[in-house]
């Protein structure tokens, strides 16, 4: 029989260990579980992180301190696929956490991130990596290295995903990336439009939002604008737009359709397709607040160009903003101020916010708590009344002035600006100009003529010349202390605000009292220097300075050394002598004489270094006016007649100390002086002179025998004529001292003189044309020698037809009286210099 043999059971292996499940509570050991070799530990390791990492940001924060997000940046590169889907579930959950997103910076996690965005991945690893992405989107450096990384092109493929979480994370990432301008080039470029437009019919409103956002971004680009159209993006838009469904997004689908209505092709396109007359729908029809709020501001897009101006006009549109205006909501408001601003640039729409009373409606809103509606209505009124006086008339009416004054005092500068721009557009009309004066128009200009800003310093100049263009404006400027700011904008460096500071000065300019003023302050030495560069120079500085000098012929006389014949002297002219060419600028002048008037050097004590020759009243004043007739000013510049030499004798010095104590006695003499009211005295001899030259000159029918025949009424009175070599005869000096002594004056009349030279003879021919309309120049040369220029026909034309061309000759009076030399021939020269 055969034995039965027992088997015995085989040992196990030395080499494999058996399973060991393991149950840990505590993070720190499962973070250690991420550095394991076996593929199983890692995937339970990596999801049971993800399950702590989702319970909210603490736990995030204590897995980075533990060290887990190097290994599980690693992990999502593994080669298998449980693992590296679970590393990116762990992973796409902490990024939410700002510490961890710094580190996965520093890791330089991001291209290994966009390497998995690839299409045979699977979608759990596309919905976490994009998560990971689009909280890492946020930072500026993490989008600078995902456009290089080239991860923008997978992101656009991934909108077509069928997992909507893989949708919603890949468009939230590209909404964070096109806040960069090459991004958004790069949308368009990688035919990113048409699946965001796709995104529109998605049935979750955080997709449609993000996408809508997106869309907002790129929209802004020409390109994209084209490209926006050629894919039917209206027809989707307006397809949104018109479900109720989606009001709540409706806002910023409007955004989209503002932006691509700033082309003119996407309006006709609009237009034609009926979503013009549905965006009109958003504004008149009672919704929520913001939808309104940005159908008007698409409506100002549109109002961009005057093509669309025209079609906006068309529809009426200036009906639909004049009642919006009543309607609560700061936002609203301010909108439609602007959009009102935009039409108003087109002529048509001025006039039909006119008459239906929307100009009221805006000035209103002046009145506003908010600054930005205030500024915004401001805008409005600048458009509506730009180049158009009834709508200037209609501010008038509604009590837009007092307002506009008060927000000159506003701490908006735009609202500050516009509302200076339509003063200066109202103070066209006189009636607009003094009721704007009487609420105290230029002392609330002061404050914006001291702004920081630019656009203000320029509107605020510009109505403060609007303004100041009658005698009662330019009185309200000197006494609200304005022309100390004023004249300080000389020296601004802005091209524009020096220009138009330059105009207001010319424009205040027209009266003495302001021009002595400016002067007083240095605008004449500023416009000087101004017109001494190239650079800075402008027609506007020319004429302020031109003005300045007109408004007083004595200072220009002192200056300029000429008097052309359209500068006609008045009662009053004097001639201070001339300012020494040493001075390099005139504020080397000596302060007290620059503020002296004529009436000054009438009242105070006599010095023997000064004589001035006035002109004075040719007419008696009655006794009602005596008591009203108050000093004359003086332009605030020296005319002393010192030398610029630097050396000086002894004697001289003594001269000029002696000097120097008289006009110190003087002062101390004019301020003890009691005020009362001084008048220009008057001169019977001057006057008697005035009538004889009107009956025995005006009646000469030639020019020439006119200029010769007053050439010798003058040299008759002055002393008759006087040879050459015997000039040193005629004792023209002791006369005037006579005459000053006999006077108790510094200020002799120029009728009482009969001993005059060149000087004085040229002055008194000058004033004597000036009175009887002849005209003449007055031009002092070297040492004190002074002429009249007149200009005479050249005699019969060459060609039937042509005016001979006049030319200069000087009038003799003294050697030859009535002699008329012409200009630049050896005689004339010689009368000139000998």
């Amino acid at each position: 029989m055969g034995k039965k043999v027992k088997k015995e059971s085989e040992p196990p292996s030395k080499d494999v260990f058996d399973p060991l499940p393991i149950e840990s509570k505590k993070a720190a050991t499962v973070v250690l579980m991420l550095n394991s070799p076996e593929e199983e530990v890692l995937v339970k390791a990596c999801e049971a992180i993800h399950k702590f990492a989702e319970k909210g940001d603490e736990n995030r924060s204590s897995l980075l301190g533990l060290g887990a997000v190097e290994p599980l940046s690693h992990l999502i590169s593994h080669e298998d696929k449980l693992v590296r889907r679970n590393a990116f579930m762990a992973l796409g959950v902490m990024a939410a956490n700002s510490d961890v997103k710094r580190l996965l910076k520093k890791l330089d996690a991001i291209p290994s991130i966009i390497g998995k965005l690839s299409p045979e991945e699977d979608v759990v690893v596309h919905e976490f990596a994009t998560l990971c992405l689009a909280s890492l989107s946020v930072d500026f450096s993490c989008k600078v290295q995902i456009s290089d990384q080239e991860g923008l092109e997978p992101l656009i493929q991934l909108l077509s995903s069928p997992d909507p979480d893989v949708k919603k994370n890949s468009v939230e990432t590209i909404c964070n990336l096109v806040q960069d301008l090459p991004s958004r080039v790069a949308v368009r470029e990688l035919n990113g439009v048409p699946p965001l437009l796709e995104l529109l019919r998605s049935e979750f409103p955080v997709i449609q939002q993000l996408s809508l956002r997106t869309l907002v971004i790129v929209t802004t680009d020409t390109d994209t604008r084209a490209t926006f159209r050629e894919e039917q993006g209206f027809d989707r838009l307006l397809e949104f737009l018109c479900n109720k469904e989606f009001s709540d997004l409706h806002v910023e689908a409007l955004q989209v359709l503002s932006n691509c209505l700033e082309d003119r092709d996407s309006l006709q396109l609009i237009h034609e397709t009926g979503g013009l007359q549905r965006l009109l729908q958003f504004i008149t029809t009672p919704t929520l607040l913001d939808i309104q709020t940005n159908a008007v501001k698409a409506i100002y897009r549109v109002a961009q160009s005057s093509e669309n101006r025209k079609l906006l006009h068309e529809q009426d549109i200036e009906r639909s903003l004049v009642e919006l205006l009543s309607l609560e909501g700061d936002s609203l408001r301010t909108a439609t101020c602007q959009a009102v601003a935009a039409m108003s640039l087109h002529l048509a729409s001025k006039d039909a916010f006119r008459d239906l009373d929307g100009i009221r409606a805006v000035v209103q809103l002046l009145g506003s708590e908010g600054g930005e509606v205030r500024e915004a209505a401001a805008q409005a009124l600048s458009s509506l009344t730009s180049s158009n006086q009834l709508n200037a008339y209609a501010v008038y009416e509604a009590e837009g002035d007092e307002g506009l004054v008060q927000q000159l005092h506003d701490v908006i500068p735009g609202a500050v600006a516009h509302a200076a721009a339509v003063l200066t557009n109202m103070a066209e009309q006189e009636v607009l100009r003094c009721s704007i004066l009487s609420h105290g128009a230029m002392a609330a200009l002061l404050e914006p003529l001291k702004s920081a800003d630019t656009h203000t310093l320029v509107r605020a100049t510009q109505a403060l010349a609007a303004l100041a263009c009658d005698a009662e404006g330019r009185a309200d400027l000197r006494n609200a202390g304005g022309l100390v700011p004023l004249v300080q904008l000389l020296q601004s460096n802005h091209k524009e605000v020096r220009r138009n500071a330059c105009w207001a000065i010319s424009v205040c300019a027209n009266d003495e009292p302001t021009a002595v003023e400016m002067c007083k302050l240095g605008a004449l030495d500023l416009l000087q220097e101004i017109n001494s560069s190239a650079n800075r120079r402008n027609k506007f500085s020319e004429i302020a300075l031109q003005r300045l000098l007109d408004s007083n012929l004595s200072l220009k006389y002192s200056l300029t050394n000429t008097l052309a014949p359209t500068d006609i002297t008045m009662d009053g002219f004097y001639d201070p002598g001339k300012v020494e060419l040493c001075f390099t600028s005139f504020s080397a002048l000596t302060p007290f004489s620059c503020s002296l008037s004529l009436c000054h050097f009438g009242l105070r004590a006599l010095l023997a270094w000064e004589t001035y020759v006035r002109i004075a009243r040719a007419r008696e004043v009655d006794n009602k006016q005596k008591g009203q007739v108050k000093c004359l000013s003086l332009f605030p510049f020296s005319f002393t007649l010192s030398s610029c030499s630097k050396g000086k004798s002894k004697g001289r010095k003594e001269d000029e100390k002696l000097r120097d104590e008289d006009e110190s006695k003087a002062q101390q003499e004019v301020a003890t002086v009691t005020e009362k009211p001084w008048m220009l005295p008057y001169d019977a001899a001057f006057h008697a002179l005035v009538t004889e030259a009107t009956k025995t000159i005006l009646p000469l029918h030639a020019e020439s025998e006119q200029y010769s025949a007053l050439a010798r009424l003058v040299s008759e009175v002055m002393g008759g004529a006087v040879e050459v070599d015997r000039q040193h005869d005629f004792l023209w000096e002791l006369h005037l001292s006579e005459l000053r002594y006999e006077l108790q004056s510094n200020i002799i009349p120029i009728g009482q003189i009969r001993k005059g030279t060149y000087y004085h003879r040229a002055l008194l021919y000058k004033v004597l044309a000036d009175r009887i309309g002849v005209s003449c120049s007055l031009v002092r040369g070297e040492y004190n020698r002074v002429w009249n220029e007149v200009l005479l026909s050249a005699g019969t034309p060459h060609y039937p037809g042509c005016q001979p061309q006049p030319r200069a000759h000087l009038v003799d009076l003294i050697h030859q009286p009535g002699r008329l030399l012409r200009a630049n021939t050896p005689q004339a020269i010689q009368y000139q210099t000998i």
